[in-house]
């Protein structure tokens, strides 16, 4: 059985994975309990979805493999209210996953994806952000296909894998004017993750700027997916604070709740917008996502002037890095005080700034090292230190050409 969990370190080796039980097999078995022919003792506290172990478990429900263990890295104090779901203090954007273009993806990486997922899970990651236009090419809607394909082969228990909350984007392409395709947008998503319902559905961003009538139409679309119950929760992605309250009104008016919005926020993308978004999302009950939180990686500590990704990263790089290095620098000495790295800092801060950050990762030591930003805090001194040199830098992360007002 999953083992108790309490805080500890998030230093993660030796999560390597193999095929899981199948989920035919755990159907078999429900359907052999549901007609009386598997019995099984009393339910307890186990079946809250989290990582606790006093009570009983369903039979069909498979136990982590041998030498494989579950141990979430953070406090329960730390969970994060998401809509109807307790979710870890950071999740995991796959943005990466499927795309060349920006991140250099083969599907030679796969196995070690694998094993960043099982590692993620079995530290108490649960929340794992996709959409369906992730991916570039003949390889559009990747992400979500790994998803679920590494959900299926996850090796650890059951009772872990079914409290992993997949959190993905319908993106608001020209041609989805009517809420039916919004609805067919999500049953797609629904296909490619080999689900049957998805924990949170998104809007990828708002087409108000461009087409208002659209937009309604999108709306409309969302709240017909929570409707019909294809989604447990809805959110949002790139709209700012007057944008969102539209929104959040629109839904009410139909009994809809909105759960989340997402936003591109680091240290290199923090403002008066992002500000007024935390004051209103704090109002409206609305859990805050910061993608980019690490600024495609500029804040991780690796890259200058000589070291630079190949690509278009390269390039907003090579402007960027000169007028950043005094925040870099306030960056780097907060690391070293704290015995942290740079990369862990940058998704700490966003944690204190009361967002869930979803960096991402496409190797297991990045997805290491991202884990070892939870489990502690940084000092409130810290962060002003860090929200100065926020405001004094020179250098600002490119804005989201569909970020709303």
């Amino acid at each position: 059985m999953a083992t108790s969990l309490i805080a500890s370190s998030c230093t993660a080796t030796g999560h390597g994975f193999s095929p899981s039980q199948s989920s035919k097999n755990r159907q078999n078995n429900k359907s052999a309990f549901m007609k009386g022919h598997i019995k099984f003792p009393q339910r307890g506290r186990a079946d809250r979805g989290d990582f606790a172990t006093t009570g009983a478990f369903f039979p069909w429900q498979k136990q982590a493999e041998a030498g494989f263990s579950e141990k979430r890295c953070y406090g329960a104090g730390d969970l994060v209210d998401m809509g109807p779901f307790k979710v870890s203090p950071m999740g995991f954007g796959t943005w990466a996953w499927g795309n060349k273009f920006l991140w250099e993806y083969s599907t030679e990486m796969d196995g070690e994806l694998q094993q960043i997922f099982n590692l993620l899970v079995s530290k108490g990651i649960n929340v794992f952000d996709t959409a369906d236009s992730y991916g570039t090419g003949a390889l559009n809607g990747r992400s979500e296909q790994l998803l679920g394909k590494f959900m299926e082969e996850y090796p650890g228990s059951d009772k872990v894998r079914d409290n992993i909350r997949i959190a993905t984007k319908f993106a608001a392409y020209p041609w989805r004017v009517l809420p039916a395709n919004m609805v067919a947008a999500c049953k797609g998503s629904l296909r490619r993750l080999n689900s049957d319902k998805l924990s949170l559905g998104q809007l990828h961003w708002s087409a108000s700027n461009y087409a208002p009538l659209q937009e309604i139409a999108l709306w409309n679309g969302l709240a017909d997916c929570y409707e019909q119950g294809l989604v447990d929760a809805v959110g949002v992605s790139n709209y700012g604070p007057k944008e969102l309250k539209k929104l959040h009104k629109n839904l009410a008016s139909r009994g809809v709740p909105l759960a989340s919005a997402q936003v591109q926020f680091s240290l290199l993308s923090f403002g008066k917008q992002q500000m007024e978004l935390l004051e209103v999302c704090r109002e409206l009950n609305v859990a805050v996502i910061s993608y980019s939180p690490l600024g495609l990686g500029l804040l991780t500590g690796k890259f200058d002037g000589e070291n630079v990704p190949k690509g278009p990263r390269g390039a907003l790089f090579k402007q960027l890095l000169p007028k950043i290095q005094p925040l870099l620098g306030t960056v780097n000495a907060t690391a070293k005080e704290r015995g942290k790295t740079p990369s862990q800092v940058a998704i700490n801060w966003c944690i204190q700034k009361g967002t869930v950050p979803i960096p991402g990762a496409k190797n297991l030591s990045q997805a290491e090292q991202n884990l070892g930003a939870l489990g502690w805090s940084l000092r409130r001194a810290e962060v002003e230190e860090l929200d100065r040199a926020v405001e004094e830098s020179q250098g600002k992360m490119v804005q989201n050409i569909f970020q709303t007002g």
